[in-house]
């Protein structure tokens, strides 16, 4: 079976010494045994909680985890993977969204970030989190050649690298886990209206109204996405872009400029999340440099 070697682990820290008078088992039940006994448990959720809080980027902490790993962890190492188990993930630590390691057959997660929303100017509201995929092997296929040799400091920021991604028919997915539970299907297709329709015309001119409309169609009224709903956004082979909602089938479009568009929103010039284009980079030459 086809496996993956993934470089980065991602672990709590270890567990706070147990005192001894917590140890002593001879000792008869009592009031201080049980101070003692949730003391040591909410320390040890403090932890878990404090480190889910500090660290803004899963992928920069895992990267500090491989180098200077936990003696011990619970949640599973990114070593070898193989491709039949889902069980593994990702949080994504502003929203706490899951998203797996490995999505289908061999897409693997390249990065995860936060889609925000302004509202009436005011506040900024968590809409969706979302995970950048792309297959291993078409990876290395369309970029091994020409970026295999680079050191993970050229990945960042290299446009040329970018333009590659997006116009290679590299076989991936973005997916969306709406966080807002008040969203409704007619907001996300007024957004992509916005968004997509934008970056339509930035790659294709103006006359691009009739592609917006057969996407942003495919979003209809009797779609319901409450929180923690998925979204899937697939560029396959032949520049096919193919969206499920809920695993539900809501169209296929065979669009390279659709395509760019989509993947432009999330690792073009003026991405949703930043630090999650950032990740994406990393985790490229991670994977171009095995």
């Amino acid at each position: 079976m086809v496996s993956f070697r993934f470089p980065f682990s991602f672990s709590q820290p270890p567990r706070p010494p147990v005192s001894a008078a917590a140890n002593a088992s001879s000792r008869p039940f009592s009031a201080t045994t049980a101070a003692l006994s949730l003391a040591a448990a909410l320390s040890v959720t403090g932890a878990g909680i404090a480190l889910s809080q500090n660290s803004n980027s899963p992928f920069l902490q895992s990267a500090l985890n491989f180098f200077v790993p936990h003696k011990s962890s619970s949640f599973p190492m990114w070593g070898s993977l193989s491709l039949s188990e889902n069980s593994s993930a990702v949080a994504e630590s502003r929203t706490g969204m899951s998203f797996p390691v490995v999505l289908g057959d061999s897409q693997r997660l390249l990065g995860v970030g936060v889609r925000r929303k302004a509202v009436l100017g005011l506040k900024n509201i968590d809409v969706y989190a979302f995970g950048v995929y792309a297959d291993d092997s078409d990876v290395k296929k369309f970029l091994g050649e020409k970026y295999g040799a680079l050191s993970a400091s050229e990945f960042k920021g290299n446009n040329e690298l970018k333009e590659d991604i997006m116009e290679s028919d590299i076989s991936m997915t973005i997916r969306l886990q709406i966080v807002y539970g008040r969203l409704s299907i007619r907001s996300v297709r007024s957004a992509f209206e916005e968004s997509v329709g934008s970056r339509l015309q930035k790659f294709g001119g103006s006359d691009t109204k009739e592609l917006l409309q057969r996407f942003t169609s495919q979003f209809k009224d009797e779609y319901k996405i409450p929180k923690g709903s998925i979204i899937n956004m697939s560029r396959e082979r032949g520049y096919v872009l193919r969206t499920t909602i809920d695993g539900n089938e809501a169209g296929s479009i065979e669009s390279k400029l659709l395509c760019r568009s989509i993947l432009d929103l999330y690792i073009g010039d003026e991405p949703f999340d930043r630090k999650a284009k950032e990740d994406v980079e990393l985790n490229l030459a991670s994977l171009l440099n095995k």
